[in-house]
């Protein structure tokens, strides 16, 4: 009888033992409760002990928990309808708030998670969720780390992950790159053309003051054609020799009569002027002949019967 008593009695050592002892990973911490009680003292990462019955031992883990946020679609400031998603990475940093202010801290962090990133949507343009996401992850930051740190909770990080749109305005942002690939393009194809012309200016002028730089430009090309495997006939033509045709051109030139001024035109002239103009000149009385006496005799006789029968 002596003898299963003590059995009892050890049975129950082991089970008491068995039930006060606690071990807590490194990644851990325990938060005891006494009769209900919060006690101060949060149980480190090892083997403690507790009262059974009187004392309950919760576990919190501090390890960084990665929550995927929800796609949430929602309209931009610049009405556009978009799906928003995101990942929150937080960790717990004060186990007894944790366990003590909220009921579930996982499903309290990823609701703000989600209402925020609506908030987020509505704020922004869409060229801010398309390309100036670090300024949004930052906001999106720190609209949840507010609620989050009476909940023992710190927010290490926030990201948005994806932005879907409608599949007309991805037409339209296709576009819209498109044609600014074009412009670019253009503006580049023109700047070439611009430095290539000075470039070729300032090699005629060269070429102007040294004549034998052009022959060797001449040479080169033909060098350059001949390397090829074509049916291209090259004949050079020395520039020396057009030279000596310009010369010959400009003797020639020079040697024939310029023409003579054309003569002004005379004016019109009256008919008394050109009666005038038709009357010889009287420079010394000449004898008239026979043959032109008579018309003044008969003038003359003509002349003195009118007056005589006047």
């Amino acid at each position: 009888m002596l003898i299963e008593l003590l059995i009892a009695i050890l049975v129950l050592g082991v089970v008491y033992a068995a039930s006060s002892v606690k071990i807590i990973k490194q990644y851990e911490r325990g938060v005891v409760f006494r009769f209900g009680k919060l006690q101060e003292l949060t149980r480190g990462p090892g083997i403690t002990t507790i009262i059974p019955v009187v004392d309950k031992l919760q576990k919190v883990n501090l390890q960084i928990v990665t929550m995927p946020v929800p796609a949430q679609e929602g309209i931009t400031r610049d009405n556009v309808t978009v799906r928003v998603d995101a990942v929150v990475y937080f960790r717990v940093q004060d186990a007894a708030r944790a366990v003590v202010n909220v009921e579930d801290y996982l499903f309290a962090v990823g609701q703000v998670a989600q209402t925020s990133l609506r908030s987020i949507i509505g704020k922004s343009d869409l060229d801010d969720l398309l390309s100036n996401r670090e300024r949004l992850n930052q906001g999106l930051e720190l609209m949840l780390d507010s609620p989050a740190l009476g909940w023992g909770v710190h927010i290490d990080r926030v990201e948005i992950k994806d932005v879907s749109l409608p599949e007309s305005m991805k037409r339209s942002i296709a576009r819209q790159a498109e044609a600014e690939r074009e412009r670019r393009s253009r503006v580049i194809s023109a700047d070439g053309e611009f430095q290539a012309s000075r470039k070729l200016s300032d090699a005629a002028r060269v070429m102007s003051d040294t004549p034998a730089a052009l022959q060797l430009r001449l040479l080169e090309t033909v060098v350059e054609v001949a390397a090829e495997k074509n049916s291209t006939l090259v004949l050079p033509f020395p520039v020396e020799l057009l030279q000596f045709v310009d010369k010959i051109q400009e003797k020639t030139g020079s040697e024939q009569p310029s023409e003579e001024p054309e003569e002004p035109e005379a004016p019109e002239l009256t008919e008394a002027e050109r009666h005038a103009a038709e009357l010889p000149e009287e420079s010394t009385p000449t004898p008239a002949l026979p043959n032109q006496r008579a018309p003044h005799t008969t003038q003359e006789a003509t002349d003195t019967g009118i007056l005589g029968t006047a």
